[in-house]
């Protein structure tokens, strides 16, 4: 039986990938912690950043983003990663502020720490972009 899907087990263990699990696991973290303290606004929030972070990755992985060419997926990838940035660390900051209960703070606290792990993927993927240029080329 012939795999018509491509899998790419490089891009779990290069940079790009290896963040796109941390922020996976320290997004569950905060889900959990939130779920705990019962604080349903929280878990939404982290939910979807944890869905849309967990699809991004399994794009990668299948290599989906060479079969689907009719979006720009590393610039998908830079918005999301300083979008979710902005977002969750709005929330965080609020859930730190305001926490009655300890799982409201790690909660808020693991949110801050998926904060800074998408602004370092996402200046990583922007550094590598390339608007117009061949490779190589010198700009003017």
């Amino acid at each position: 039986m012939q795999s018509f899907i491509e899998v790419d087990k490089a891009f779990l263990k290069s940079k790009r990938g290896l963040l796109k699990i941390a922020e996976l696991v320290v997004l569950f973290v905060a889900f959990v912690c939130f779920t705990v303290a019962s604080r349903p606004p929280y878990i939404s929030a982290t939910c979807l950043e944890f869905i849309i972070t967990l699809a991004l990755l399994i794009l990668y992985f299948l290599k989906l983003h060479k079969s689907l060419t009719f979006f720009f997926w590393p610039l998908i990838d830079v918005f999301n990663s300083f979008f979710a940035a902005v977002f969750l660390c709005i929330i965080s900051l609020v859930a730190v502020s305001t926490f009655t209960t300890k799982g409201t703070l790690v909660g808020g606290v693991m949110g801050l720490v998926a904060v800074v792990l998408w602004c370092v993927d996402g200046y990583n993927v922007f550094r590598k972009i390339t608007f117009n240029q061949t490779t190589g080329s010198t700009p003017q």
